[in-house]
């Protein structure tokens, strides 16, 4: 993605539009913020030589999605979660493979499928002959960085699986509770055009998101170079790991040092006057909770250390909004059946809540 995308041309609701056309056309670009170049405190300039340096990594393999990048690393380091959602081929899965070799952490991948039960993701208790005990066998959900592909592949009953773990870092089974070790980030996929054998994530699930993020096409200068660097046909650059960055013990510090970025009052409560207008906006039918109102706040705190600064700004917040929003909204009657997309009424809703001098 990059950071410059075309805003949403509101005007063209044509119905030759096609799902795709429509899907890639809504999605709000607000600019990146801005980055301290004076004065900056020494330990949010080494968090922002850190964060460079994951995504220069990240770069030597992939092209473009600098947006994208950037919230997923905001997310980590606000020990949130991610659900990628786009169409085939535009290397959601190969960014969450990406940013986990940044990390000195375990990856773990867990595809998806109709017949997945909630045990093949957890794990589940193995009588053991030789002492004639239960040993529990941990699933694939037990790793540091967990990439879900294609969510909505599984039904309810497996999805629901996740509920405790992406909230309390915890699975319990058979009575035993066990704890998942730091950091804890899932990373989920799914594509919104094919709808054929999928089961929608319920609003409980999607709550448990801090973004859903929406990589787009490359543009054509980026799909030129994706061309050029494997024309070869050779893509074993592409395979080899990554270098570390980071290890887990300098991951927590850094999310320390994001939760100590200063945020004025008049910014908490221009937090709370936008997640309060999503309640109160006829085009809504379902509005913001608190925790989006919390993941708003501790995202914004990130995207500003990811600049350099140890203070927000309006820009920071509004960065966030609409991939903190998008997918806890639900769209009132009249406007789903007309075709309006939830990111213009986000756009809306924060376009008329006064903005903080």
């Amino acid at each position: 993605m990059s950071t410059n995308e075309s805003t949403p041309d509101k005007s063209s609701k044509d119905e030759s539009v096609t799902p795709i056309q429509q899907h890639e056309s809504t999605e709000a670009s607000p600019e990146k913020p801005q980055a301290e170049t004076e004065n900056t405190a020494p330990e949010q300039k080494e968090l922002q030589s850190v964060a460079e340096q994951m995504k220069s990594e990240i770069a030597k393999v992939l092209i473009g999605q600098e947006k994208t990048v950037d919230l997923l690393l905001a997310a980590l380091l606000t020990n949130g979660h991610v659900l990628l959602e786009g169409v085939p081929g535009i290397a959601k899965t190969l960014m969450a493979r990406l940013l986990s070799q940044t990390l000195d952490a375990d990856f773990s991948r867990i595809q998806f499928t109709p017949d997945l039960m909630p045990a093949d993701v957890l794990g589940t208790n193995i009588y053991n002959m030789k002492n004639s005990t239960f040993e529990f066998s941990p699933g694939p959900i037990f790793g540091n960085v967990v990439l879900i592909d294609e969510i909505n592949r599984s039904p309810a009953k497996t999805q629901a699986a996740l509920f405790e773990v992406m909230e309390e870092r915890q699975i319990t089974t058979d009575g035993t509770t066990r704890k998942m070790e730091f950091p804890f980030f899932v990373i989920a996929t799914q594509n919104p055009i094919e709808q054929e054998g999928t089961y929608q994530l319920p609003e409980a699930q999607l709550d448990r998101f801090t973004f859903r993020l929406r990589p787009h096409y490359p543009s054509y200068e980026e799909e030129v170079s994706i061309l050029e660097r494997f024309k070869s046909g050779d893509y074993s650059n592409a395979k080899k790991p990554l270098k570390p960055v980071i290890d887990k013990k300098r991951l927590q510090e850094l999310q320390q040092l994001v939760y100590q970025v200063h945020i004025e009052k008049s910014l908490i409560e221009y937090i709370a006057k936008i997640v309060t207008a999503t309640r109160q906006s006829g085009d809504l039918f379902l509005g913001a909770s608190p925790r989006a109102s919390l993941a708003m706040l501790h995202t914004s705190k990130a995207v500003a250390a990811l600049q350099g600064r140890d203070y927000v700004i309006p820009d920071d917040i509004k960065f966030t909004a609409v991939p903190v929003l998008n997918h806890r909204l639900i769209l009132s009657p009249d406007k789903e059946v007309i075709g309006v997309q939830i990111d213009e009424v986000i756009d809306a809703v924060i376009s008329k809540v006064e903005v903080p001098r």
